[in-house]
């Protein structure tokens, strides 16, 4: 008979609901109560996963159909969530919105892993009419099991009375009502793994911990919410390679899937490096460097002239490098746009990265590179290369629809670069040397 284990995917009707705040709230109120607590986000975001880190204590994990295959999904949820007394998922945007339809969406992760989901409302200028709402999220997609309601932004006892009747007649149970904290609102997720950062977010845990553990039923929740934990298969594991992995972790370089670094773990040790602090580049067989904010820090790692070095003396004598959006900036002649600055790089490939003009690049990206060969990543940057063209494309990229996108992936000698950041959980990350 399989055990029984709390598991639950956080959804809401729409982005801006709340669920993130419940999300930090319920992780951290449950470690508090020394649970290991695995949490998990839908879609490739690689900055709610540092925060979820922060509230639980755990490794958060991404799961999505766009960047992975199913069983590949299945497997993540099973292998990290085996060992924890409870299993959380944060959804993405509204329950049922994909990069097509409902492909992608929280609601096929959560009928994909069998697990309930609990929505999260913003109940603010809402009363009596959310039976209606309520009563289509659940009927929507059969199959799809909807466990209950915490609403939020609930402005009185009145306005909670009428919510709570709503969901009574939309067949669905009511775990909290929330009210509105004016002064509780999210840090900038874009701060960077700053200490300062980690204290403000640590800070706006607790108090959303709080919230949840005053106005919401965490006892109830989880009861409703056990259901049978079903073991997968146990897979063999990889015996460690011997290639020695240098990766870029602080405040300026931080945008990692954990997979991605297990992965990196079976092709040998890894080591972990500051740019920003001016540590020296550990000996390495590849060098990783992932995205995040160098235009925040451009003076500190202009700064830091030996490190530089050493990247570009690794670059010219064959090096193996994986340089992604951030890490590709870092890479570059200089960045240009910030106050200040210019400031000068790596100075490694051909061309300047500029936030002069800044607008938004965003979407999941399908690459064919030379070979033939299929790689899935994402796209989110801001910032622009003064000169595309310097380097030929050695992929051509795809959008989520088979549309062409104009995004290069570059290559140097033995450095790969570009803006899309790439998944390679169930792949070969060495072939792209090939």
């Amino acid at each position: 008979m399989c055990p029984m284990k709390p598991q639950l995917l956080i959804g809401a009707m729409h982005s801006g609901s709340g669920k993130t705040t419940f999300t930090m709230g319920i992780l951290r109120a449950l470690q508090r109560q020394g649970l290991q607590v695995q949490p998990f986000k839908c879609g490739p975001d690689y900055i709610d996963t540092r925060f979820h880190a922060l509230a639980a204590g755990y490794p958060s994990v991404n799961l999505d159909t766009w960047l992975a295959s199913k069983h590949h999904v299945n497997d993540l949820y099973a292998r990290y969530g085996a060992q924890a007394d409870a299993c959380i998922v944060e959804g993405v945007m509204g329950l049922f919105d994909g990069y097509q339809r409902m492909q992608g969406s929280s609601a096929e992760i959560a009928q994909l892993l069998d697990i309930p989901v609990l929505l999260v409302v913003g109940a603010r200028s809402m009363a009596y009419t959310v039976a209606a709402q309520l009563h289509g999220m659940k009927t929507f997609l059969p199959g799809l099991r909807i466990a209950g309601v915490v609403f939020n932004q609930v402005s009185s006892d009145n306005h909670g009375r009428f919510l709570r009747e709503a969901c009574e007649d939309a067949g669905l149970r009511c775990f909290g009502t929330m009210p509105k904290v004016p002064d509780l609102v999210v840090p900038s997720r874009h701060l960077g793994l700053t200490l300062a950062a980690e204290q403000e977010m640590n800070a706006w845990i607790d108090r959303a911990a709080d919230l949840v553990v005053q106005h919401v039923d965490i006892a109830g929740l989880l009861e409703a919410v056990a259901c049978p934990w079903r073991e997968l298969s146990a897979r063999p594991v990889p015996s460690a390679g011997k290639w020695r992995i240098a990766v870029a972790r602080d405040a300026a370089f931080n945008f990692t899937y954990e997979e991605n670094l297990s992965r990196l773990a079976q092709l040998g040790p890894v080591t972990f490096f500051s740019p920003l602090a001016g540590e020296a580049v550990p000996e390495a067989d590849l060098v990783y460097l992932p995205g995040g904010y160098p235009e925040l820090f451009a003076a500190e790692l202009a700064a830091r002239t030996a490190v530089r070095g050493q990247l570009r003396t690794f670059a010219e004598t064959g090096g193996r490098i994986l340089a992604e959006c951030g890490g590709m900036i870092y890479l570059s002649q200089s960045v240009e746009g910030v106050a200040g600055g210019p400031y000068p790089m790596c100075g490694i490939l051909p061309f300047a990265a500029t936030m002069e003009g800044a607008r938004l690049h965003l979407g999941y990206r399908r690459l064919v590179d030379a070979a033939g060969r299929e790689w899935r990543g994402h796209e989110f940057h801001y910032s622009d290369v003064t000169a595309p063209g310097a380097l030929p494309s050695c992929a051509i990229q795809y959008n989520a629809r088979g549309e062409t996108v104009p995004t290069p992936l570059y290559r140097y000698k033995n450095v790969i670069a570009g803006y899309t950041h790439l998944y390679w959980g169930e792949a070969d990350i060495l072939k792209l040397w090939d």
